[in-house]
């Protein structure tokens, strides 16, 4: 697929020197610049996917706590250590 964007000339200077500082192609570096933003913007998985296996699946039924619960406790005591300094 080709896009075709606009930069203003400052940026595209920029652009023209990192691609020859580092050898590689102006479209390479969008493309991994892009790539870099995108993962870290777009997340893969939702917050509820992250999260899923910590609260149940949502059906209704309960959680399988077996060693989470302890987590949490391990994980809520460090937050309040860390917040009452």
């Amino acid at each position: 697929m080709t896009l075709s964007i606009r930069l203003d000339p400052e940026l595209e200077a920029e652009l023209a020197r990192a691609a020859a500082q580092t050898g590689r192609s102006k479209s390479e570096l969008v493309k991994a610049g892009l790539r870099e933003y995108l993962a870290r913007v777009v997340p893969k998985k939702t917050p509820y996917e992250l999260g899923k296996d910590l609260f149940g699946d949502g059906e209704g039924g309960s959680a399988d706590f077996s060693g989470k619960e302890t987590t949490r406790r391990i994980i809520v005591e460090r937050l309040r250590a860390e917040n009452d300094r």
